[in-house]
């Protein structure tokens, strides 16, 4: 194990009631987007996210084009870095498309409001946004995403593909961070 101080991961939503909030997520976005939408989910931290609402959509009737592009704000840390950068490739077929971009949390709003105008720029058609976590309080960008899973507290969060330097991300559930023992 690494030197981290310590700490315990206290759950916030179980499985059950995830999956429940995204087959609602995707039954709302089923009515917004076309059919052949593309979804480009931001890697790493949407990637179980964005597999079990691309499901869900199919369910809903629409058969979306998956892609990934990943960005990071974060690095190792717990906070943003306040920049955000691309790492790797921007996904070829957003241009001439509706896109939906899925991300895992919504805090700054810096990473869905530059990744939203970088797919703009590439050529989307239009670009419509969800985020399964939503840390308003946070906010710096004048940015808030068009579909929201849960609204939370500024809390540092893992699992359901969210990490702690790379770790946590199996979790079937999401929890928070806690460094001591007053929470």
């Amino acid at each position: 194990m690494r030197d981290d101080p310590p700490h315990r991961v206290l759950p916030l939503f179980q499985a059950d009631a995830i999956a429940q909030r995204v087959d609602e997520l995707a039954a709302a976005i089923a009515v917004e987007v076309p059919k052949d939408v593309t979804v480009v989910g931001l890697l790493k931290g949407a990637f179980v996210f964005m597999a079990d609402l691309a499901r869900a959509l199919d369910r809903h009737g629409l058969r979306p084009e998956i892609e990934f592009l990943q960005v990071s704000s974060y690095g190792l840390g717990t906070s943003s870095s306040g920049s955000v950068k691309v790492i790797g490739a921007m996904p070829d077929s957003v241009g001439g498309r509706d896109v939906l971009l899925v991300d895992d949390i919504q805090d700054t709003a810096r990473t869905l409001a530059w990744t939203r105008d970088l797919l703009v720029a590439h050529g989307a058609n239009s670009v419509r946004t969800c985020a399964l976590l939503d840390k308003p309080s946070r906010r710096q960008v004048p940015f808030e995403a068009d579909h929201i899973g849960f609204t939370i507290e500024d809390w540092f969060v893992v699992g359901y593909g969210i990490d702690w330097a790379e770790r946590y991300r199996h979790l079937p559930w999401i929890g928070r961070v806690s460094f001591d023992d007053a929470d």
